[in-house]
């Protein structure tokens, strides 16, 4: 097999649509693989589509065509060898053609071509064309075909096969995106070649198993030979595959004794092993595949109990509290995205202490990259099939593509020891329960034989070595007209009513066995929005800065959940700290509900860890990849260790393989120090366990609620209950001071407290844009240091760590 990229030499060009006359005008140099929209960036032909109003401005992208054209230069097919074009990606509707031979047409961004082209091949340079039309038309035309189903959007996303969120969603700009967008090469081969190589690793007690599953492609050119398939596990065994003249698959199985185990991260190791496998004839060697494999079980225990059914993720045969982050792409150009971007994103995700991310099923099947690097990081994956928020026709067209495209990734990504689970969708099942779909689809298909035929049978071919969950949220195994598919008593459910109508704390009135999605919104990180908007506007009513809350009356919530809590501050920049600040609390609040209950609660996955461009959303991590004030305070309250007040009770969580057993210390303090009661507990929690504690009566009742703190420490963990909402307590308005140095790499900052300080935090990108804090939300009692560190390249003028926009906490917003 001889592998060459075609990557070099393309153009392209406007071929229909209403184009701006200066793109009109001829072809512009491609990037491949890439999109329309980078290629147009690096030209300087389009502004920045990130930018202020830009977005808006760019829509006449949504039914433009494009025409990619190169030159293909190959030697002339010698006999008996194939030549396949192969494209691992096209986004989205393509014809391709090749010396002016149509050589096939697609509308599947989530799936490979193959074309043979041998008999095109002439020794001198072809041309080669990939023209795509428009996505929002095609996905038009079908509906008009097979008829509309319901959707959540107002794009027929749901009617093509191409990322959902291209069209736009409520974190998400609608900049449907056209290009060749993942590699091209061709490949010469002869007699056979590697169609699927699958390689299925288990652990049955210490025992690793080894299933590689075969099938090859032989090139029909002659008499089809005996082949010789060889499998080899690094320093482990061997196996050899007879494939007798017209058998194309065959399994090798290997055993290894005592196998090296992969564990999530927190629990163990990552030990991973390469499985090569070749293929040849005759002694004659034709083609190769690698992949990386690691030997665990995974398992759901959906056991019925006295409350409704357990939903634990077993990895191991030990269960795992799930401390998730939904993901969404990390960039909407998603060809600008480098497996360093990638690194870094799940980083971020692995230094908040999570364990696993849940992939969307509004985005991809991500790269290679994301699943390698979550099998290095120890980070499960939770692996949604692409269907979201919509009903989805079981007609043709979409139906072979869909199942098509699911064969082929569910091939590609089983390998992997970070998979975990497969979902069949995002809220398509709550959907047809609860969002009035029924009458409008009127007795018509919405995708229910997807979920509980057609991806089950799947997966029992080709990976049943992995769970499976029919939709996010659902209640497996129960009529949904029955038990309702968000029912808190089984499978997985959604809060979203705190974010929608009432306030953070509403998660209280539910106990669910998995919470697979919940969250709060929060503007990005200061730098992250000064650059993306221009400074007349930075205020809630301007265009821009509404262009970048797609939420539906999203600064409205906002509002109303800061209300519940602080005042809503006029100044823009103070308004930008309190949300952001809310957005922490929220997020530590429901998290640490979710943990205090296990284990009848097994998993908490938030939403969301990340953001594809500059918006006002859910996310912890920024379009810019910077962290805000939230991201702190799920590290926190992602931690192994946790004690956490839940109202009157002091809740440790202790999810190590180590027994916590220490005193809390307990104090009923005035803001200004002020001892009024003390106390001790003796805490004593087994290995991933909870334990419920309740304080002495004397250091509940506060005699002044409006200045009063009751604190738990215990071995550098401390919780804090306040008496009153922050709106009404008596802070002292400037209670710290701060003392900067310079550090090797930055700066430190010590900040002192003269009265009691909640959550003070050090706003480092408002002094440089690189600049990031080591900690934040840090509660000071009269008399504490805490020191900060910052990482900056910038040379900073010290004053500026102690201005008020920069030092803050919540004393300045209440006070």
């Amino acid at each position: 097999m001889i592998r060459s990229d075609v990557h070099e030499g393309w153009t392209v060009r406007a071929v229909g649509g209403l184009v701006p006359e200066a793109i009109a005008t001829g072809p512009v140099p491609a990037t491949v693989p890439g999109s329309v929209h980078t290629d147009l960036l690096a030209a300087g032909l389009i502004p920045d589509p990130y930018q202020g109003t830009n977005e808006t401005g760019l829509a006449w992208f949504h039914r433009t065509a494009w025409l990619y054209e190169s030159q293909l230069a190959a030697a002339a097919a010698e006999d008996g060898e194939r030549v396949d074009l192969v494209f691992d990606g096209l986004d989205t509707v393509a014809t391709v053609k090749l010396a002016g031979a149509e050589l096939g047409r697609t509308a599947n961004m989530h799936r490979s071509y193959r074309f043979d082209v041998r008999h095109l091949l002439t020794g001198g340079p072809l041309p080669l064309t990939v023209r795509l039309d428009s996505a929002l038309e095609h996905g038009e035309a079908v509906e008009r075909e097979i008829g509309a189903r319901p959707r959540e959007y107002p794009h027929p996303f749901n009617a093509i096969r191409k990322m959902a969120c291209s069209f736009g969603w409520d974190w998400g700009p609608d900049l449907q995106t056209a290009g060749i967008w993942k590699p091209v090469r061709l490949e010469r081969w002869r007699v056979a070649r590697l169609a699927v190589v699958r390689p299925l690793a288990t652990l049955d007690g210490s025992t690793g198993r080894l299933a590689v599953h075969v099938q090859v492609e032989r090139s029909g050119l002659g008499p089809e030979a005996e082949l010789t398939v060889a499998v080899a596990l690094s320093d482990g065994p061997r196996a050899e595959l007879t494939l007798p003249a017209g058998v194309c698959s065959g399994r090798a199985d290997l055993e290894v004794p005592d196998a090296a185990v992969w564990w999530p991260v927190g629990y163990g190791a990552q030990p991973l092993s390469t499985v090569t496998v070749s293929v040849s004839a005759g002694g004659s060697a034709l083609d190769v595949a690698e992949h990386r494999v690691g030997f665990r079980s995974v398992r759901l225990d959906e056991t019925p109990d006295e409350i409704g059914r357990a939903f634990t993720l077993l990895v191991n045969e030990r269960p795992v509290f799930v401390r998730g982050l939904n993901w969404i792409p990390e960039d909407h150009l998603l060809t600008r995205l480098t497996r360093d971007d990638y690194a870094a994103a799940i980083d971020r995700a692995v230094d908040a202490n999570a364990n696993l991310l849940r992939i969307w099923g509004g985005g991809i099947y991500e790269s290679d990259d994301f699943y390698d690097l979550c099998d290095e990081r120890g980070v499960l994956v939770w692996q949604d099939f692409p269907l979201a928020c919509a009903a989805y026709a079981e007609e043709e067209p979409v139906r072979s593509e869909l199942l098509a495209e699911a064969r082929e990734n569910v091939i590609r990504l089983s390998p992997h020891p970070s998979l975990a689970l497969w979902n069949g969708g995002n809220e398509n099942i709550w959907g047809y329960e609860d969002w009035r779909w029924k009458a409008k689809l009127n007795g018509a298909t919405w995708g229910a034989r997807y979920y509980y035929e057609d991806f089950p049978a799947l997966l029992a071919e080709l990976d049943p070595t992995r769970p499976y969950h029919a939709g996010s949220p659902s209640s497996p195994g129960l009529d949904p007209a029955e038990v309702h598919p968000n029912d808190d008593r089984y499978g997985t459910r959604h809060e979203w009513e705190a974010w929608n109508r009432q306030d953070y704390t509403f998660h209280d009135n539910f106990v669910p066995r998995f919470c697979s999605e919940f969250g709060w919104q929060a503007p990005p990180t200061w730098a992250t929005l000064t650059a993306a908007l221009a400074p007349e506007d930075l205020h809630q009513e301007s265009a821009a800065f509404l262009l970048h809350q797609k939420a539906q009356g999203g600064n409205d919530k906002l509002n109303a959940g800061l209300a519940h809590h602080l005042p809503v501050p006029a100044d823009f920049a103070d308004w930008h700290w309190a949300t952001q600040l809310n957005q922490a609390r929220a997020t530590a609040y429901a998290v640490t509900h979710l943990r205090s209950h296990a284990p009848r609660t097994m998993g908490s996955i938030i939403w969301q860890l990340n953001d594809c461009w500059p918006v006002t959303s859910w996310a912890v991590v920024d379009g810019a990849g910077r962290r805000k004030p939230a991201w702190y305070a799920l590290r926190r309250a992602y931690a192994d260790r946790l004690l956490t007040f839940r109202g009157d009770e002091l809740v440790a969580v202790n999810d190590s393989d180590a027994p916590w057993q220490t005193r809390v210390a307990l104090r009923r303090l005035g803001f200004d120090g002020t001892e009024y009661a003390a106390g001790h507990l003796d805490l004593d929690v087994p290995a991933r366990s909870v334990r419920v504690l309740t304080p002495d009566a004397d250091l509940l009742a506060a005699k002044d609620a409006t200045a009063e703190v009751l604190v738990a420490d215990a071995e550098g963990h401390r919780a804090t209950r306040l008496f009153a909402e922050d709106r009404d307590l008596a802070y002292r308005a400037a209670p710290v001071s701060a003392a900067v140095t310079p550090v090797e790499g930055g700066y430190s900052i010590t900040v002192t407290a003269s009265s009691f300080a909640r959550d003070v935090a050090v706003l480092a990108d408002r002094v440089a844009p690189d600049a990031v804090t080591d900690d934040m939300l840090v509660d000071l009692l009269p008399g504490e240091s805490h020191t900060f560190v910052v990482r900056t390249a910038a040379t900073v003028d010290l004053a500026a760590f102690a201005a008020p926009e920069v030092l803050r906490s919540v004393n300045a917003l209440a006070g």
